[in-house]
């Protein structure tokens, strides 16, 4: 009997492995049969795919420079899940927390590195924790839809900050809509030069181990749970869920501020006009494709960003053309949105 007990934990380790593994694995068998359809032979692109994007260290390098953005903006779309929001504005908290990441890195340019870094990363947590904080505040008190809200703040952002680059904040001189350059005092170093890589994806790394623990044993992550899968029976257990809301929607909003305040300082040097291409809406596919688990997240970015570096080049190496890499992703981007029915079709049968 006390050998079953023992083993139940690691059991349930495993299981919890096999449920954030398996979306994975049938994403990419969903899209072997789109690509055999096409004609093309589907372990071919797998394996050309693979050696793209994990062939040697300089492709290993630039996949994990690919996947840092989207392991935080997974990361923060999750945390609101686990409290039952559907924070789409995710995007919008990239632009902004990128923005005051650059403005602080091209400003105080006399305050020594450790503290200017800290301070322009700082400043994107801070930014885009308080951009959340209006969304949070409306669903909390007044149930207002957040997808709605969120959504629309995410337009707002991407206006703001396009403004501000190609007005007060546009550099001396630029021909294009971009700030001046962060100093390089600003920026994160780099593990492995030439490659865009650095420092963030530890940042980011951290925040997954982090998350892992406090989902787990964290008594506020439990509570977060809790109110996420049955808001009734966690406020008459005497949790306050419209404040773990608002809370929830803070820490979003500040993870997917640092994800913009690490893209700027570590990989971009400056805020530039278009500077996110989509991070904060493929986090959403991260976290649903992940179920909210940090393994999960962390295989799921890995994935995008695997493809993100690869289809460019795969058709350089085949008659793969990039149009076929695009549905790819769109299958991966279909098979981990279309977990939001299973969300909602839980939420149905709730008492």
């Amino acid at each position: 009997m006390s050998a079953t007990v023992q083993s139940m934990p690691a059991a349930a380790r495993w299981r919890g492995a096999a449920e954030a593994l398996a979306p994975l694995a049938v994403a990419l068998i969903a899209a072997a049969l789109v690509l055999a359809l096409a004609g093309h032979n589907p372990l071919e692109v797998y394996r050309l795919l693979a050696v793209e994007s994990f062939g040697g260290a300089k492709r290993i390098a630039a996949t994990l420079a690919a996947a840092t953005p989207l392991i935080l903006t997974g990361l923060a779309t999750a945390v609101a899940f686990r409290a039952g929001a559907f924070n789409v504005g995710v995007e919008g908290c990239v632009f902004v927390g990128g923005l005051a990441a650059a403005y602080v890195g091209f400003t105080y340019v006399g305050l020594p590195a450790f503290i200017l870094l800290t301070a322009a990363l700082a400043a994107a947590v801070i930014v885009g924790g308080l951009w959340m904080l209006v969304p949070g505040l409306l669903k909390a008190r007044l149930d207002v839809d957040e997808v709605v809200t969120t959504l629309m703040l995410n337009f707002i952002a991407v206006s703001l900050t396009a403004y501000l680059v190609n007005g007060p904040l546009l550099a001396p001189g630029a021909a294009n809509s971009a700030t001046p350059m962060v100093v390089e005092a600003a920026r994160l170093p780099k593990l492995m030069p030439p490659s865009t890589l650095n420092a963030g994806f530890l940042i980011a790394v951290a925040l997954l181990f982090a998350y892992a623990f406090w989902s787990s044993r964290a008594a506020l992550g439990l509570e977060t749970r809790l109110a996420g899968l049955n808001p009734r029976f966690a406020i008459a257990s005497g949790i306050n869920v419209p404040m773990l809301v608002i809370k929830m929607m803070l820490l979003s909003g500040a993870i997917g501020g640092l994800a913009g305040g690490i893209h700027a300082l570590g990989s971009v040097g400056r805020f530039v006009s278009g500077f996110s291409p989509g991070y904060g809406f493929t986090g959403i596919a991260v976290a649903l494709l992940g179920r909210g688990s940090a393994l999960g997240i962390f295989l799921a970015a890995i994935l995008f960003g695997a493809l993100a570096t690869s289809g460019a080049t795969i058709q350089l190496f085949s008659d793969v053309p990039i149009e076929i890499v695009s549905i790819l992703q769109g299958m991966v981007m279909i098979f981990a949105v279309a977990r939001v029915g299973w969300i909602f079709i839980r939420k149905g049968d709730r008492p």
